[in-house]
Parts: structure tokens; sequence; C-alpha cells
């Protein structure tokens, strides 16, 4: 009754989301990802490196992940379409 699963046994995770959600996920890790970096670049650029930076930069934030959620969910279906007219689909 205790079974053991071999390695190459699938099992299904409650934690993970369906396939269709793919496009969404990857928006948020991109948008979390790229807004921060660009919200320490751009801080860093404007402002300099001070005490206040990281504050600075985490104000930045707030305003940056949700909008770069949004562009990349607009963009994304376009640059999938640019990378189809640009790149070969067997290596």
């Amino acid at each position: 009754m205790n079974q053991r699963l071999s390695p190459r046994t699938t099992v299904f995770s409650p934690r993970k989301l369906s396939a269709r959600a793919m496009p969404y996920v990857f928006a948020l890790y991109m948008a979390i990802i790229m807004a921060f970096l660009m919200s320490l670049v751009i801080t860093a650029s404007n402002f300099g490196i001070d005490a206040d930076y990281l504050s600075n930069a985490l104000h930045a934030y707030k305003l940056a992940m949700p909008v770069a959620f949004l562009c990349i969910l607009v963009v994304r279906p376009i640059v999938v379409k640019l990378v189809a007219l640009t790149v070969h689909p067997h290596g």
C-alpha cells in the first residue's frame, strides 16, 4: 500500500497552474524582474545612489511593476509573431 514512485512517474502537483495560465505567469515574472531592475537603474541615473536610494527605487517600483505587467501582456503576442518571422522553426 505504501507504493514508491519511480523518478519517471509524473504526478499532478496541486501547486502548479494549468498550461493556459502560462502567458500570464510569464508576464508576471517578467514584470517583477524587469520593473525591479529598471527601477534600480533609473533611480540611480536620476538621483544617484545615496541614503534614500533603495526607498526611492522601491517607490518607483510600485508604479513600474503593474505598468510593466500590462505592457508585457499587450506586447507579448507581437513579439511572438516577430520572432516567428525572424527565426527558423527548426534549429
